[in-house]
């Protein structure tokens, strides 16, 4: 099945906001487990630099049919829908 990755970086102005940013990454943490729960293959995390310091952005992997598919799931990322992240839907394809 394909895997579609999506990149995310916050907005500058929700960087600050810690309340905001940090109620809507609980909203999306729990909206990741509910998918996972409907047998969804789906996994999402920050990235972290060589100390372990965050700001690099998110990545979400998620298996699906098809892009459509995928894209239609990722529209209700709670990241998306409140309009928190500069975002990126794609297809990886694996050379192997």
């Amino acid at each position: 099945m394909p895997i579609f990755i999506k990149t995310e970086l916050i907005k500058k102005e929700y960087l600050i906001q810690n309340n905001v940013r940090n109620k809507i990454i609980n909203e999306h943490i729990n909206w990741i487990k509910k998918l996972n729960k409907k047998g969804i293959d789906i996994k999402s995390g920050f990235l972290v630099d060589e100390f372990k310091k965050p700001g690099a952005g998110g990545l979400l992997i998620i298996e699906m049919n098809t892009y459509k598919d995928a894209l239609e799931i990722i529209k209700n990322d709670p990241m998306i829908k409140n309009n928190i992240v500069e975002w990126k839907l794609n297809e990886w394809i694996d050379i192997n």
